[in-house]
């Protein structure tokens, strides 16, 4: 009677470990490397905005903020760890 029990619970047990491997653990990875890539950013990268508008870092505010040049004399202050999507000039050679 026991056994059954346990027995039933396997297949619970399983796809906890497919969702691990096929959702939580990519996630994870995701968001450690934009965090490292917002941690990086310096002035004169080229960035796009969560909104889609493109612009180059000015200047770093506060560690929390960044002054972005989105065209001749506008300038914007973005949150970094959500206002920032990506960089454009990303130097890593992609697989």
């Amino acid at each position: 009677m026991e056994s059954s029990g346990i027995g039933q619970f396997i297949p619970l047990i399983l796809i906890f470990v497919i969702f691990y491997f096929f959702l939580i653990r990519p996630q994870q990875k995701k968001v450690k490397e934009h965090k490292a890539m917002v941690q990086a950013l310096k002035r004169g990268d080229k960035v796009i905005t969560s909104g889609g508008i493109t612009g180059t870092v000015e200047r770093i505010i506060d560690n929390d903020k960044v002054e972005v040049v989105i065209a001749e004399n506008v300038k914007v202050e973005i949150i970094r760890s959500t206002g920032i999507q990506g960089l454009l000039n990303s130097t890593e050679v992609k697989k």
